[in-house]
């Protein structure tokens, strides 16, 4: 600070966004035509996430307050909080003394502060200024606005006809849909009547009665209040025979059995991620208490609490609260950011969850229970506890299930403070969550884990792969809606469908057995002839691998008749630990997973972490796009220590079993030959093992094209359709709003797989070890464009056995060169369904 600035009172603007704060700086300095006021920003966790930071807000005001002091501005909530405990931080207690809390709005009372402040004027005249900055603007909306009458020369406007109203409900267990909606638009012919239907329920509409297409559209469904508007000469009779209509259900047949209560959305999903049937009471997400929980011992949200350490200072127990907040306001910001895709409807379920977070009652009554000597967790679950009690006893039933939202982010709170992060079930049942980590897939009761229903993702997200590698029936993209969803509520989910149904009537849940029982008749048919080789009708042998991520993968994929392990996703060692694996822990680990399956061939893919798979241990920079950032062969050639270390535990197992080494997210020659390179270091002296072979993964459009400068390098090539796919159509492959464009069957990415396969035909072989490779659909496509092996999650290689057993390859060629001419992965699908029909009940 410049002298004349230290002459100057001080300002510090306090916010939860720094964008906020830096814009209103900028605004203000404006107006100061070069005065030297000190002004500093306290705003954000960082340049994206919203946040308050006491340590940040102490550190500002101690930049900028001279003898003169400084006034802070702050915008909402925890702001006001943060800057009091700010305060108490201060090394210089005197300099507390110097410094205003205004409770002036940021961006007027910064404005009016800064000029004044420039002026010379005190702390206290600064603070006053700042706080009186909505005078003028309060002044100038109280002028009553005058209401001239119309000039006298103007037209009165022509008035409506007049227009008769009535309602009726809809009985029709579907709703208005096809027939009985020709039945309303057929009765309105003829008739000189303008007749308009609006969706009470819902809001859609006005849309004329005598349009079947815009019937269509009003979505009236069983239950829904439909008004009637009528005007003309025979409004009257189009009133009375539409509300005839309506009272025989437009001659619908009487259809007795009660209405699933089937659960949807506005978008793509449900969609189905992992095949089976589940039925069972709705379960969410929790967190375990740790080792030392005890019954009794319970807390906010359901938590078990661990044995409370010696507290710290007040201040140093706040600090660990604003972490903890900051923490789950990042992940709540990262959910509703995924909600607003679908509507803001459904990103408001998040906004309350930060609002909650942000409560300045709440975060009061925590800084109280510290200030009298509570430690964080005490102090967090205590003030949790009277809210959650308050809201539970609201006479209103839809109030008091809001008292869910209290437990859920006080549960995520108090996860943060004890660092309890494994996902738990409260007991048997569906689980319904936002979203899952692959982490948290593997951790949960294969047991108590009936089935998986995700509002968001889709079904090549790591989360559903892991669910289709372990067997667990699995819908994604769902919605926000489901997390609404009573706890102990029954949910009926079909994986392959991608249907949810909702307290199911007992027809539905005898359907859903009943295909249960069905595909546990064809997947034992199918188990029982796994073992033998998958040829096609015209004597052409595929390999049918599986991609594994434990030795338990393993021993599974060899009961099922897997012909090797096409993929073997080595990051399941890295993960959920504090420092990488050694390569002694690295090659007893792959040794055994290659015991696992005598004499087949196993193939490592090296550390391909990065985007949605982070390695605490390898931080990365914030990146604005983490699936175009460091990730795969990029991050581990940015460690090449770690790379070569995971390169020699590959090679040590090379000379005990056959082995490729595949390189992920190749985009350049030059990487490859790069990554080699290491390879052949880490062999040692001999030279690499007898057998070892060597890959890349197919991912990135770009390699895709120019593959045939890659040939020279390798032994074999193996396309990753998911992230192929994700890159091509840029979609990503966890968002569920655009969940359906990323579809690999899409005439683009097919193109893509074409070429590589053309020109590695007679070089090298080509496997596909992406989800398309487990998609009956999808099948056919890739063998006819020419993959001679596809690597599938475990629990498929049966299935996808018997699919290759049923194909003709000439038939599979004409079919992929039919599929390279459509516009879409829609009508590609279509193509195949008709020409190559997979089972139904796949």
């Amino acid at each position: 600070m410049t002298a004349d600035a230290r002459d100057l009172v001080g300002l510090v603007v306090v916010s939860h966004s720094r964008a906020l704060a830096q814009a209103a700086v900028t605004l203000a300095s404006q107006m100061l035509h070069g005065s030297p006021v000190p002004i500093a920003v306290a705003a954000g966790l960082d340049e994206l996430t919203l946040g308050t930071d006491a340590l940040s807000i102490k550190e500002a005001i101690e930049e900028v307050a001279g003898p003169a002091g400084a006034v802070v501005l702050m915008d909402l909530g925890s702001a006001v909080l943060s800057a009091e405990l700010a305060l108490e931080l201060l090394e210089d207690p005197s300099m507390a003394d110097r410094v205003v809390l205004s409770p002036a709005p940021l961006v007027e009372g910064l404005v009016a502060a800064a000029v004044t402040a420039a002026g010379g004027a005190d702390r206290q005249a600064v603070a006053a200024e700042a706080q009186n900055a909505l005078l003028a603007k309060a002044a100038q909306l109280a002028d009553p606005a005058s209401e001239a009458p119309p000039p006298a020369d103007q037209e009165p406007a022509e008035e409506e006809p007049a227009e008769l109203v009535a309602e009726f409900t809809v009985a029709n267990r579907h709703g208005l849909h096809a027939r009985p909606a020709a039945r309303l638009v057929g009765a309105m012919h003829g008739l000189d009547a303008r007749v308009r239907l609006r969706n009470l329920s819902t809001g859609g509409g006005p849309v004329p009665a005598g349009s079947l297409t815009r019937v269509a559209t009003l979505g009236a469904l069983h239950g829904h209040r439909v008004a009637v508007l009528a005007s003309g000469r025979q409004a009257s009779e189009a009133v009375e025979r539409l509300l005839a209509l309506a009272e025989r259900r437009f001659d619908e047949p009487v259809d007795e059995g009660p209405a699933p209560a089937l659960v949807q959305r506005d978008g793509p999903g449900p969609l189905p991620a992992s095949p089976g049937i589940a039925i069972g009471p709705v379960r969410p997400l929790g967190r375990a208490g740790g080792p030392e929980s005890a019954p009794g011992n319970r807390t906010a949200g359901g938590q078990a609490a661990a044995e409370p350490a010696e507290p710290g200072s007040p201040a140093q127990e706040w600090r660990r609260v604003t972490a903890a907040t900051a923490t789950v306001r990042r992940e709540i910001e990262r959910y509703r950011a995924l909600a607003q895709q679908a509507g803001p409807q459904q990103a408001g379920i998040f906004d309350a969850h930060l609002l909650l977070l942000a409560d300045e009652e709440l975060l009061a009554d925590v800084k109280v229970r510290l200030d009298s000597g509570a430690d964080a967790v005490a102090a967090w679950t205590g003030a949790v506890a009277v809210v959650e009690q308050q809201w539970s006893r609201l006479p209103d039933a839809y109030l008091r299930a809001r008292a869910e939202d209290v437990r859920a982010v006080g549960a995520q709170v108090l996860a943060a403070l004890t660092g309890t992060t494994a996902a738990t079930l409260s007991g048997p049942g569906i689980l319904v969550a936002a979203e899952l980590t692959p982490g948290q897939v593997t951790e949960l009761d294969g047991d108590a884990l009936h089935g998986i229903v995700l509002a968001f993702g889709s079904p090549s997200s790591h989360a559903a792969i892991l669910a289709r590698a372990r067997g667990i029936p699995a819908v994604v993209g769902a919605g926000p809606g489901v997390l609404e969803l009573p706890e102990g509520s029954l949910l009926a989910i079909d994986g392959a469908t991608g249907e949810l149904v909702l307290d199911p009537p007992e027809a539905i849940i005898a359907l859903f057995r009943q295909r249960a029982a069905e595909r546990a008749i064809r997947s034992s048919t199918e188990r029982a002839a796994a073992a033998g080789p998958a040829c096609t009708t015209d004597g052409v042998r595929i390999e049918v691998a599986a991609n594994l991520g434990s030795q338990a993968d393993a021993r599974a994929a060899a009961d099922r008749g897997a012909d090797g392990a096409g993929l073997v996703r080595t990051e399941f060692l890295f993960l959920h630990r504090d420092a990488a694996p050694d390569r002694d822990e690295q090659a007893a680990e792959y040794l055994a997973i290659a015991r696992a399956m005598p004499g087949l061939r196993i193939t490592l893919r090296t550390l391909d972490a990065g985007a949605d798979k982070p390695v605490s241990y390898l931080p990365l920079p914030t990146e604005d796009n983490p699936y175009l950032g460091q990730r795969g062969i990029r991050l581990s050639l940015a460690r090449r220590e770690l790379l070569f270390e995971q390169l020699a535990a590959f090679c040590e197992v090379a000379r005990q079993a056959p082995i490729n080494v595949l390189f992920p997210m190749i985009s350049t020659v030059s990487e490859l030959r790069d990554a080699r390179r290491v390879l052949e270091d880490a062999a040692g002296p001999g030279g690499l093992p007898d057998g070892l072979r060597v890959g890349m993964m197919v991912e990135v459009p770009a390699a895709a094209l120019k593959i045939a400068s890659f040939l020279e390098c390798l032994d074999f090539l193996s396309i990753g359709t998911n992230d192929l796919t994700q890159y091509a159509l840029a979609a990503e492959r966890g968002n569920a709003a655009v969940a359906a464009l990323a579809d690999p069957l899409d005439p683009g990415v097919l193109t893509l797989i074409r070429h590589v396969c053309r020109a590695a035909a007679g070089h090298v072989p080509v496997a596909v070890c992406g989800e398309a490779a487990a998609d009956e659909l999808a099948i056919p496509v890739l063998l006819g464009l020419g993959a001679r092996e596809l690597s599938v999650s475990a629990p498929s290689v049966p299935a996808v056995k018997a699919r290759v057993r049923g194909l003709d390859l000439d038939r599979c060629r004409a079919v992929a060169q039919s599929a390279l001419d459509l516009p879409d992965a829609a009508a590609v699908r279509a193509l195949i369904s008709s020409a190559l029909p997979a089972d139904p009940l796949s």
